[in-house]
């Protein structure tokens, strides 16, 4: 099969690349010599003015909703019709790549572009999302403003659960929100009715290594992996560093030391089975000064599988194990679920089209893989069919400066998607031919 990639899915790639590496400075970051784009911050509003632009050039109306998601709306042949959803999240991870969540974002924008430069519209609407927290990386909680539009915020965190959340500064979630206009209750203004989403799309950078070693731009998602996060705070008994004999001592600190190693050794006895993985990506001590044993230890547990069942055997090996490992040291330990996600298959008719665009643009059958990596689309698969279309990155490097991509494989994304939404515009022609007989 030939492939179909034109000259204007290359400049089109070319565009995306150029516009995330702008993106990827001040003034879209809040840091000066890195990457932090976190939700509500400078550089997060900078990024949405920057992008309401582009979007407005690209023939979209642009608002933003209750939750401070940036949404760009591309009128179909009918008013008002429902959307088909593209999107991924604006917000990075501290000293972050300039392609993850961004590239979704801008990728779709590229697709709408063609689209109004050819006049081209649908029975549908094509609308944009830029998701304003997906990280969580200024507050302890991730994809708070996508469960907003998909509707569970309540369902999943009651607003008082996360309105007193604060930042390393001190600053709440109620507060962040109070300094651009909005509210942690108002928030649940910004759900979508089920019946104005026909499907939701996310392109996004695989984060892994399997499509760079296998010589492919893009492959299909199949599903995206059950998670559980935790926040573990152990308390000891701090005391003098220089006069605290080594057998009286209470240290939170080297007990959570041997916490983190049994958590390690727990996800490496999982083996390759179902994709587990078991994380420990934050820890902080207090008072966190050379003289004095450290009293107090908080930190974190990710862990991730391709099955709940699996999934939850780690976990509760891994609560287990720390639980007796604080009895042991004389550590008080709180343990505070944070995250609770069940595993989300894509839905089995975007996937054949995303599977037929895919080998139309690259000419050869589209590679399926499962991203062990978490994303907007799994919150969005409880509002509407979800699909996933990654693009290869580097050495499969994410959340990360060295994060890089090719412009050619983004070109081809372009293609790709713009294929898929004709393809989907087909279907959804046909499907609404069979109602109305």
């Amino acid at each position: 099969m030939v492939k179909t990639m034109t000259e204007s899915g290359t400049v089109a790639g070319e565009r995306a690349v150029a516009r995330c590496d702008v993106l990827g400075k001040p003034p879209f970051s809040d840091e000066t010599d890195l990457l932090f784009r976190p939700w509500l911050g400078p550089g997060f509003i900078a990024t949405v003015e920057a992008i309401s632009n582009w979007m407005r050039q690209a023939g979209m109306t642009v608002r933003q909703d209750a939750a401070a998601n940036l949404i760009g709306r591309y009128e179909g042949s009918t008013p008002d019709a429902p959307a088909l959803l593209f999107g991924s999240h604006l917000d990075s991870v501290r000293d972050g790549g300039r392609y993850d969540g961004m590239l979704g974002v801008i990728t779709a924008l590229e697709v709408v572009a063609g689209f109004h430069e050819r006049g081209e519209h649908f029975p549908f609407a094509i609308e944009i999302v830029g998701f304003g927290d997906e990280e969580g990386s200024r507050f302890p909680i991730t994809m708070l403003t996508t469960r907003s539009i998909a509707g569970v915020l309540e369902e999943d965190d009651p607003v008082a659960a996360f309105a007193e959340l604060h930042d390393v500064d001190g600053i709440t979630v109620e507060q962040a929100l109070a300094r651009v206009g909005l509210t942690p209750r108002g928030m649940a203004a910004a759900k979508r009715r089920k019946d104005s989403v026909l499907a939701y799309v996310e392109a996004h950078i695989e984060q892994g290594p399997v499509l760079e070693a296998e010589g492919r731009a893009l492959g299909v998602v199949s599903g995206i992996a059950a998670q559980r996060r935790f926040e573990i705070r152990l308390h000891g008994m701090a005391g003098h560093a220089g006069t605290m004999a080594m057998s009286l001592r209470r240290d939170a600190l080297t007990a959570a030391s041997e916490m983190v190693l049994a958590i390690e050794r727990i996800g490496v006895a999982g083996g390759d089975r179902d994709g587990l993985v078991a994380t420990v990506g934050s820890l902080r001590t207090w008072p966190g000064v050379t003289n004095v044993v450290p009293g107090d230890v908080t930190f974190t547990i990710d862990a991730r599988a391709g099955t709940i069942a699996t999934r939850d055997r780690a976990v509760n090996d891994i609560l287990s194990a720390l639980k007796d490992i604080a009895e042991r040291r004389g550590i008080e330990i709180e343990i505070i679920p944070r995250e609770n996600l069940d595993p989300s298959p894509c839905d089995p008719r975007l996937m054949a089209l995303m599977k037929t665009a895919v080998q139309d643009v690259t000419g050869e059958p589209a590679r399926v893989l499962v991203s062990g990596a978490g994303h907007d689309a799994m919150i969005m698969a409880r509002l509407a069919p979800m699909s996933m279309l990654f693009i290869r990155c580097e050495k499969g490097i994410s959340h990360n400066p060295a994060e890089a991509v090719l412009p050619a494989d983004v070109g081809e994304a372009v293609t790709a998607l713009t294929r898929f939404v004709r393809l989907f515009a087909d279907d959804y022609s046909q499907t609404q031919g069979r109602h109305s007989a």
